[in-house]
Protein backbone atom coordinates (compact mmCIF):
# COMPACT_ATOMS: atom_id res chain seq x y z
CA UNK A 1 0.00 0.00 0.00
CA UNK A 2 1.75 3.53 -0.89
CA UNK A 3 1.80 6.32 1.48
CA UNK A 4 -1.00 8.41 0.44
CA UNK A 5 -3.22 5.51 0.78
CA UNK A 6 -2.21 4.67 4.22
CA UNK A 7 -2.42 7.91 5.11
CA UNK A 8 -6.27 8.00 4.08
CA UNK A 9 -7.01 5.03 5.90
CA UNK A 10 -4.88 5.55 9.32
CA UNK A 11 -5.40 9.67 9.72
CA UNK A 12 -2.03 10.11 9.76
CA UNK A 13 -0.39 12.79 7.20
CA UNK A 14 2.23 11.77 4.79
CA UNK A 15 4.06 14.59 6.26
CA UNK A 16 4.10 12.76 9.56
CA UNK A 17 4.65 9.18 8.02
CA UNK A 18 7.97 10.37 6.34
CA UNK A 19 8.81 12.00 10.20
CA UNK A 20 8.07 8.44 11.60
CA UNK A 21 10.70 6.86 8.35
CA UNK A 22 13.37 9.25 8.97
CA UNK A 23 13.37 8.59 13.17
CA UNK A 24 13.15 4.79 12.54
CA UNK A 25 9.90 4.46 13.93
CA UNK A 26 7.80 3.07 11.00
CA UNK A 27 9.94 2.46 8.14
CA UNK A 28 8.00 0.81 5.31
CA UNK A 29 9.12 -3.07 4.31
CA UNK A 30 9.69 -1.93 0.34
CA UNK A 31 9.60 0.42 -2.30
CA UNK A 32 8.06 0.72 -5.76
CA UNK A 33 9.71 0.61 -8.92
CA UNK A 34 9.48 4.42 -9.26
CA UNK A 35 11.07 4.69 -5.52
CA UNK A 36 7.30 5.25 -3.72
CA UNK A 37 7.19 4.15 -0.13
CA UNK A 38 5.19 0.47 0.21
CA UNK A 39 3.93 -0.31 3.50
CA UNK A 40 3.04 -4.27 4.51
CA UNK A 41 0.13 -4.82 6.93
CA UNK A 42 2.89 -5.18 9.51
CA UNK A 43 4.20 -2.05 8.60
CA UNK A 44 0.41 -0.38 9.29
CA UNK A 45 -0.08 -2.21 12.49
CA UNK A 46 3.21 -0.57 13.89
CA UNK A 47 1.71 2.56 12.39
CA UNK A 48 -1.33 2.47 14.82
CA UNK A 49 0.85 1.18 17.51
CA UNK A 50 2.53 4.70 17.29
CA UNK A 51 -0.35 6.49 17.41
CA UNK A 52 -2.22 4.58 19.99
CA UNK A 53 1.25 5.10 22.10
CA UNK A 54 1.15 8.72 21.04
CA UNK A 55 -2.17 9.41 22.53
CA UNK A 56 -1.16 8.57 25.87
CA UNK A 57 1.16 11.04 25.93
CA UNK A 58 4.43 9.66 25.18
CA UNK A 59 6.89 11.34 23.33
CA UNK A 60 8.45 9.49 19.63
CA UNK A 61 12.04 8.64 21.42
CA UNK A 62 9.56 6.70 24.35
CA UNK A 63 7.72 5.20 21.79
CA UNK A 64 10.56 3.75 20.12
CA UNK A 65 12.54 2.86 23.16
CA UNK A 66 8.65 0.98 24.12
CA UNK A 67 8.44 -0.74 20.65
CA UNK A 68 12.10 -1.73 20.00
CA UNK A 69 13.45 -3.06 23.67
CA UNK A 70 12.43 -6.33 24.40
CA UNK A 71 13.23 -5.39 28.31
CA UNK A 72 11.16 -2.43 28.01
CA UNK A 73 8.71 -2.82 31.13
CA UNK A 74 5.07 -0.49 30.31
CA UNK A 75 3.94 -0.28 33.89
CA UNK A 76 7.06 1.57 34.91
CA UNK A 77 6.39 4.39 31.83
CA UNK A 78 2.74 4.20 32.41
CA UNK A 79 3.29 4.82 35.93
CA UNK A 80 5.82 8.44 35.00
CA UNK A 81 2.69 8.98 32.76
CA UNK A 82 -0.31 9.13 35.75
CA UNK A 83 2.46 11.02 37.44
CA UNK A 84 3.32 13.14 35.23
CA UNK A 85 -0.63 13.56 34.29
CA UNK A 86 -1.51 14.18 37.95
CA UNK A 87 0.96 16.82 38.78
CA UNK A 88 0.08 18.78 35.24
CA UNK A 89 -3.28 18.43 36.56
CA UNK A 90 -2.85 19.79 39.70
CA UNK A 91 -1.00 22.71 38.10
CA UNK A 92 -4.09 23.68 35.99
CA UNK A 93 -6.17 23.41 38.96
CA UNK A 94 -4.03 25.60 40.39
CA UNK A 95 -4.03 28.41 37.34
CA UNK A 96 -8.05 27.96 37.24
CA UNK A 97 -8.02 28.56 40.42
CA UNK A 98 -5.73 31.78 40.17
CA UNK A 99 -7.59 32.72 37.28
CA UNK A 100 -11.11 32.70 38.66
CA UNK A 101 -10.00 34.63 41.67
CA UNK A 102 -8.32 37.56 39.70
CA UNK A 103 -11.84 37.68 37.58
CA UNK A 104 -13.78 37.72 40.81
CA UNK A 105 -12.05 40.86 42.23
CA UNK A 106 -12.42 42.19 38.91
CA UNK A 107 -9.34 44.26 38.52
CA UNK A 108 -9.81 47.57 36.54
CA UNK A 109 -5.99 47.37 34.77
CA UNK A 110 -3.17 45.03 34.79
CA UNK A 111 -1.52 46.30 38.20
CA UNK A 112 -4.78 45.64 40.00
CA UNK A 113 -4.09 41.74 38.51
CA UNK A 114 -0.26 41.67 39.42
CA UNK A 115 -1.78 43.27 43.15
CA UNK A 116 -4.23 39.81 43.22
CA UNK A 117 -1.27 37.78 41.79
CA UNK A 118 0.77 39.25 44.83
CA UNK A 119 -1.83 38.24 47.42
CA UNK A 120 -2.64 35.08 46.07
CA UNK A 121 1.62 34.55 46.32
CA UNK A 122 1.65 35.72 49.47
CA UNK A 123 -1.12 33.51 51.08
CA UNK A 124 0.60 30.56 49.77
CA UNK A 125 3.53 30.93 50.77
CA UNK A 126 5.06 28.68 52.98
CA UNK A 127 6.17 31.27 55.83
CA UNK A 128 3.21 31.72 57.87
CA UNK A 129 4.19 35.58 58.85
CA UNK A 130 4.05 36.25 55.32
CA UNK A 131 1.02 34.63 55.24
CA UNK A 132 -0.43 36.46 58.01
CA UNK A 133 1.17 39.91 56.31
CA UNK A 134 -0.99 38.97 52.97
CA UNK A 135 -4.09 38.54 55.07
CA UNK A 136 -3.41 41.94 56.88
CA UNK A 137 -2.50 44.67 53.98
CA UNK A 138 -4.64 43.28 50.85
CA UNK A 139 -4.49 46.38 48.18
CA UNK A 140 -6.89 48.80 49.12
CA UNK A 141 -8.01 49.61 45.57
CA UNK A 142 -8.32 45.77 44.97
CA UNK A 143 -10.96 43.88 46.40
CA UNK A 144 -10.20 40.46 47.64
CA UNK A 145 -12.71 37.91 46.69
CA UNK A 146 -14.20 35.91 49.68
CA UNK A 147 -13.30 32.58 47.66
CA UNK A 148 -9.65 33.39 47.99
CA UNK A 149 -9.71 34.37 51.45
CA UNK A 150 -11.95 31.08 52.81
CA UNK A 151 -9.93 28.39 50.94
CA UNK A 152 -6.75 30.49 52.89
CA UNK A 153 -9.12 30.01 55.90
CA UNK A 154 -9.94 26.26 55.54
CA UNK A 155 -6.13 25.06 55.03
CA UNK A 156 -4.45 27.69 57.45
CA UNK A 157 -2.92 25.28 60.31
CA UNK A 158 -0.70 28.36 62.66
CA UNK A 159 -3.66 29.79 64.97
CA UNK A 160 -2.26 33.42 64.58
CA UNK A 161 -2.76 33.17 60.68
CA UNK A 162 -6.13 31.71 61.00
CA UNK A 163 -7.31 34.23 63.45
CA UNK A 164 -5.80 37.19 60.41
CA UNK A 165 -8.11 35.29 57.94
CA UNK A 166 -11.37 34.98 59.51
CA UNK A 167 -10.55 38.78 60.54
CA UNK A 168 -9.81 39.29 56.95
CA UNK A 169 -12.99 37.12 55.86
CA UNK A 170 -15.58 38.93 58.02
CA UNK A 171 -14.30 42.48 56.37
CA UNK A 172 -14.67 41.00 52.96
CA UNK A 173 -18.22 40.91 52.55
CA UNK A 174 -21.56 39.13 53.10
CA UNK A 175 -20.48 36.72 50.37
CA UNK A 176 -18.36 34.94 53.34
CA UNK A 177 -20.81 32.66 54.52
CA UNK A 178 -21.53 30.86 51.55
CA UNK A 179 -17.81 30.60 50.34
CA UNK A 180 -16.58 29.09 53.72
CA UNK A 181 -19.71 26.85 54.61
CA UNK A 182 -18.48 23.93 52.31
CA UNK A 183 -16.07 23.21 54.70
CA UNK A 184 -18.78 22.39 57.40
CA UNK A 185 -19.57 19.58 55.95
CA UNK A 186 -15.62 18.71 54.43
CA UNK A 187 -14.93 15.17 55.58
CA UNK A 188 -11.64 16.36 57.42
CA UNK A 189 -12.64 16.86 61.11
CA UNK A 190 -9.53 19.80 61.05
CA UNK A 191 -11.41 21.72 57.80
CA UNK A 192 -14.71 21.52 59.55
CA UNK A 193 -13.34 22.99 62.69
CA UNK A 194 -11.65 26.06 61.16
CA UNK A 195 -14.71 26.13 58.90
CA UNK A 196 -17.44 26.43 61.96
CA UNK A 197 -14.26 29.04 63.58
CA UNK A 198 -14.55 31.07 60.67
CA UNK A 199 -18.61 31.48 59.95
CA UNK A 200 -18.68 32.00 64.00
CA UNK A 201 -17.42 35.67 63.61
CA UNK A 202 -19.75 36.24 60.51
CA UNK A 203 -23.41 37.77 61.15
CA UNK A 204 -26.46 36.45 59.27
CA UNK A 205 -29.10 34.39 59.58
CA UNK A 206 -27.44 31.99 56.73
CA UNK A 207 -24.34 32.01 59.50
CA UNK A 208 -26.48 30.64 62.16
CA UNK A 209 -27.88 27.93 59.77
CA UNK A 210 -24.96 26.69 59.01
CA UNK A 211 -23.90 26.59 62.57
CA UNK A 212 -26.77 24.97 64.02
CA UNK A 213 -26.12 22.23 61.41
CA UNK A 214 -22.61 21.87 63.11
CA UNK A 215 -24.50 21.21 66.59
CA UNK A 216 -24.83 17.69 65.03
CA UNK A 217 -20.98 16.97 63.67
CA UNK A 218 -19.41 13.51 64.85
CA UNK A 219 -16.34 15.56 65.50
CA UNK A 220 -16.47 17.03 69.61
CA UNK A 221 -14.54 20.04 68.96
CA UNK A 222 -16.75 21.11 65.94
CA UNK A 223 -20.01 20.63 68.19
CA UNK A 224 -18.15 22.94 70.68
CA UNK A 225 -17.28 25.34 68.48
CA UNK A 226 -20.69 25.51 67.03
CA UNK A 227 -22.53 25.47 70.44
CA UNK A 228 -20.73 28.49 71.53
CA UNK A 229 -21.28 30.30 68.93
CA UNK A 230 -24.85 29.53 68.47
CA UNK A 231 -25.39 29.74 72.26
CA UNK A 232 -23.93 33.94 71.50
CA UNK A 233 -26.41 34.45 69.00
CA UNK A 234 -29.87 33.37 71.36
CA UNK A 235 -29.73 29.68 70.21
CA UNK A 236 -31.56 27.06 73.10
CA UNK A 237 -29.88 24.07 70.68
CA UNK A 238 -26.97 24.60 71.98
CA UNK A 239 -27.91 23.95 75.84
CA UNK A 240 -27.07 20.44 76.27
CA UNK A 241 -23.52 20.89 74.64
CA UNK A 242 -22.68 23.71 76.73
CA UNK A 243 -23.97 21.50 80.04
CA UNK A 244 -21.46 18.57 78.45
CA UNK A 245 -18.62 21.38 78.09
CA UNK A 246 -19.18 22.08 81.64
CA UNK A 247 -19.10 18.77 82.88
CA UNK A 248 -16.04 17.79 80.93
CA UNK A 249 -14.46 21.53 81.66
CA UNK A 250 -13.76 22.29 78.36
CA UNK A 251 -13.93 25.62 77.79
CA UNK A 252 -16.41 25.37 81.18
CA UNK A 253 -15.89 29.12 81.64
CA UNK A 254 -16.69 30.52 78.59
CA UNK A 255 -19.73 27.74 78.00
CA UNK A 256 -21.12 28.76 81.74
CA UNK A 257 -21.23 32.50 80.52
CA UNK A 258 -23.57 31.62 77.39
CA UNK A 259 -25.56 29.60 79.33
CA UNK A 260 -25.95 32.57 81.28
CA UNK A 261 -26.78 34.46 78.57
CA UNK A 262 -29.39 32.09 77.55
CA UNK A 263 -30.71 32.04 80.59
CA UNK A 264 -32.10 35.55 80.34
CA UNK A 265 -35.39 33.94 78.74
CA UNK A 266 -37.13 32.36 81.84
CA UNK A 267 -37.66 29.32 80.22
CA UNK A 268 -34.37 28.33 79.33
CA UNK A 269 -33.81 29.70 82.54
CA UNK A 270 -35.50 26.66 84.05
CA UNK A 271 -33.97 24.13 81.40
CA UNK A 272 -30.78 25.26 82.29
CA UNK A 273 -30.95 24.96 86.18
CA UNK A 274 -32.59 21.64 85.34
CA UNK A 275 -29.91 20.20 83.10
CA UNK A 276 -27.32 21.18 85.55
CA UNK A 277 -29.02 19.89 88.62
CA UNK A 278 -29.00 16.59 86.57
CA UNK A 279 -25.83 16.18 86.25
CA UNK A 280 -25.31 17.37 89.78
CA UNK A 281 -27.05 14.29 91.05
CA UNK A 282 -25.19 12.20 88.35
CA UNK A 283 -21.72 13.30 89.40
CA UNK A 284 -22.15 12.53 93.08
CA UNK A 285 -18.01 11.20 93.61
CA UNK A 286 -17.12 13.50 91.18
CA UNK A 287 -15.77 16.51 92.60
CA UNK A 288 -13.92 18.77 90.43
CA UNK A 289 -17.09 18.10 87.74
CA UNK A 290 -19.58 18.95 90.54
CA UNK A 291 -17.34 22.48 91.58
CA UNK A 292 -17.53 23.66 87.90
CA UNK A 293 -21.56 22.73 87.78
CA UNK A 294 -21.98 24.86 90.80
CA UNK A 295 -19.63 27.91 89.55
CA UNK A 296 -21.97 27.66 86.58
CA UNK A 297 -25.18 28.04 88.71
CA UNK A 298 -23.97 31.55 89.45
CA UNK A 299 -24.17 32.48 86.18
CA UNK A 300 -28.25 31.99 86.19
CA UNK A 301 -30.25 34.78 87.21
CA UNK A 302 -30.36 34.97 90.91
CA UNK A 303 -34.06 33.67 91.57
CA UNK A 304 -33.75 30.46 89.17
CA UNK A 305 -30.05 29.43 91.00
CA UNK A 306 -30.50 30.71 94.55
CA UNK A 307 -32.48 27.56 95.99
CA UNK A 308 -29.76 25.19 94.64
CA UNK A 309 -27.03 27.03 96.30
CA UNK A 310 -28.37 27.34 99.24
CA UNK A 311 -28.85 23.63 99.19
CA UNK A 312 -25.41 22.57 97.59
CA UNK A 313 -23.46 24.94 100.33
CA UNK A 314 -24.93 21.88 103.07
CA UNK A 315 -23.44 19.20 100.57
CA UNK A 316 -21.60 16.41 101.72
CA UNK A 317 -18.57 17.31 99.61
CA UNK A 318 -16.66 20.20 102.01
CA UNK A 319 -15.07 21.79 98.69
CA UNK A 320 -18.57 22.05 96.89
CA UNK A 321 -20.35 23.26 99.92
CA UNK A 322 -17.35 25.98 100.28
CA UNK A 323 -17.62 26.79 96.74
CA UNK A 324 -21.73 26.91 96.72
CA UNK A 325 -21.93 28.81 99.80
CA UNK A 326 -19.69 31.56 98.89
CA UNK A 327 -21.31 31.63 95.48
CA UNK A 328 -25.28 32.00 96.69
CA UNK A 329 -23.74 35.07 99.18
CA UNK A 330 -22.58 36.35 96.05
CA UNK A 331 -26.16 36.05 94.06
CA UNK A 332 -27.65 37.97 97.21
CA UNK A 333 -26.03 40.41 97.22
CA UNK A 334 -26.33 41.33 93.58
CA UNK A 335 -29.97 40.60 93.87
CA UNK A 336 -31.98 44.20 94.12
CA UNK A 337 -33.52 44.90 97.52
Amino acid sequence: MLIGEVARRSGVSTRMLRHYDSLGLVRPTGRTVGGYREYSEEDIRRIFHVEGLRSLGLSLRQIGRALEDPAFVPSTLVGDLIRRTEERLRRDRELLERLRAIDASAPLDWQGVLRVVELLHGLGSPHAARRQQAALAPAEDVPVATEVLAKAVLAESDPNVAGTLRWALARAGADGVASVAPGVYSDDAGIRRRAVLAIAELPGDEAAAVLADALQDSDTTVRRHAALAVGRRGATAAVPTLVDMVVEGANDVEAAEVLGTLASEPECADRIRSALAGELAAHTADSAVRIRLTQALVELPAPVASDLLRQLAHDDDRSVALVASALAGLLDDRSPD
